[in-house]
């Protein structure tokens, strides 16, 4: 008796480096799990054709904010996953010791997934800028504590370094957070900006297995021998896109000094989603502009973050939860543009067109409009307002005409 599957995929060119799967092939989902995925799977349970179509696993994102309503830079995924094949979201640090509670209640309420990494600040992301300036609520003690009772949403330790968030108190806040992780055995992720304190300071501290976000940014640049230096000894070097934390520029000169990024992740949140991030598949292709192959892209959104963190994520392997992403590939090369708008040609373009959450595919939402403190040009306030009416109008007209109706309930016969 041939197995009976809920849902089968078929004819995708399935691309999964985390299991080194590759080539036209079936994936079979039973359960919520991948049940199989080979050439030829019999036919059973809900069947999508993706001839002629790109299979990953459901993105991993490394890096985003997804908290909204508990500060500045929060957005709702689950409004973005659908159109763009993000299956797990890692929020970046929008909630501290005493935030923490509210990111899980909301977590649980999405239809992706949300692991997290703790802000060393106990406030979080609730403002702009600064949670590193009063080192009080950089309570090392609260903050292992907070981990060892939230094991399953969190993974690892954020900490913002640059000048605007930590004043005088340089890599202080970065210490505390490694005192963190290394009494929880997790990872942690740096973000770096703005001088003082200067990136090399912040690099020479990171241990292996520990992450530098905005690792290819124009305001930062981490080149020279301490970048180096980090990455020979392990550090993993995360794109982290944001509203300025990429440049084609850095990207190119780290890719000529046998650097390259372990993780493609946008930090998308409330000013990146609007331009120049936009969204993961969108920062893909601008890693393709600059030398990565599909594959290397695919692995640096999938199954690399999957395991920086530890996350049951990023792999079609049998047993894996089925997040299953399925894109439209077009190879007219097109225009991409980092957040300095330095462009650069993508040789691919992908398009998402389908996205699965343990086998279920998500439904179409509508984005909600950013709020009134996001920044925007003349040009993106157009743009939305323009989308609006494009979307109000395809609402409103009726779905179709009478000739494509049925009488649902007829009139009784005399």
């Amino acid at each position: 008796m041939p197995e009976a599957y809920d849902l089968l995929i078929t004819g995708g060119d399935v691309r999964d480096p985390g299991s080194g799967l590759s080539g036209v092939l079936d994936v079979a989902v039973s359960g919520g799990r991948i049940a199989a995925v080979g050439a030829g799977l019999p036919r059973s349970g809900e069947i999508v054709d993706a001839t002629g179509r790109l299979v990953t696993p459901g993105l991993v994102d490394l890096h985003t904010h997804v908290y909204p309503g508990a500060g500045y830079w929060g957005v709702d995924p689950d409004p973005i996953a659908w159109y763009t094949g993000v299956t797990t979201w890692v929020d970046a640090g929008s909630a501290g010791a005493y935030t923490i509670g509210g990111l899980r209640a909301f977590a649980a309420s999405r239809a992706v997934r949300v692991p997290a990494l703790l802000n060393i600040a106990a406030q979080g992301l609730a403002g702009r800028t600064g949670e590193g300036l009063d080192l009080d609520p950089l309570d090392v003690d609260l903050a292992v504590e907070t981990v060892r009772a939230n094991r399953d949403l969190i993974r690892g330790i954020k900490v913002r370094i640059d000048a605007a968030v930590v004043g005088a108190n340089g890599v202080e806040p970065l210490r505390r957070g490694l005192r963190v992780a290394e009494a929880c055995r997790v990872p942690v992720m740096v973000h770096v900006g703005v001088a003082p304190p200067p990136v090399d300071e912040v690099l020479e501290l990171l241990r292996p297995g520990d992450l530098v976000t905005h690792c290819a940014s124009g305001i930062a640049a981490p080149l020279g021998a301490a970048a180096t230096d980090a990455y020979g000894r392990g550090v993993l070097f995360d794109i982290g896109h944001g509203s300025g934390g990429f440049a084609f520029d850095v990207a190119e000169k780290q890719l000529a000094a046998g650097i390259r990024p372990y993780s493609i992740s946008t930090d998308l949140h409330a000013r990146s989603l609007f331009g120049p991030a936009f969204d993961l598949p969108t920062t893909m292709a601008k890693l393709l502009a600059v030398g990565l192959s599909l594959d290397e892209v695919i692995a640096a959104a999938t199954v690399s973050p999957a395991r920086a963190l530890g996350l049951d994520a990023g792999t079609l392997a049998v047993g894996a939860p089925a997040d299953i992403a399925v894109f439209a590939v077009d190879a007219s090369p097109f225009a991409v543009g980092d957040a300095h708008r330095q462009v650069r040609t993508a040789p691919v373009r992908l398009t998402n067109v389908a996205t699965y959450v343990s086998g279920r595919r998500l439904t179409p939402l509508l984005p909600a409009p950013p709020p009134p403190w996001i920044p925007l040009t003349s040009s993106q306030q157009a743009a939305l307002v323009a989308r609006e009416a494009a979307v109000r109008a395809l609402l409103s007209a009726p779905l179709v005409g009478i000739e494509g109706l049925a009488e649902q309930f007829p009139r009784p016969t005399t």
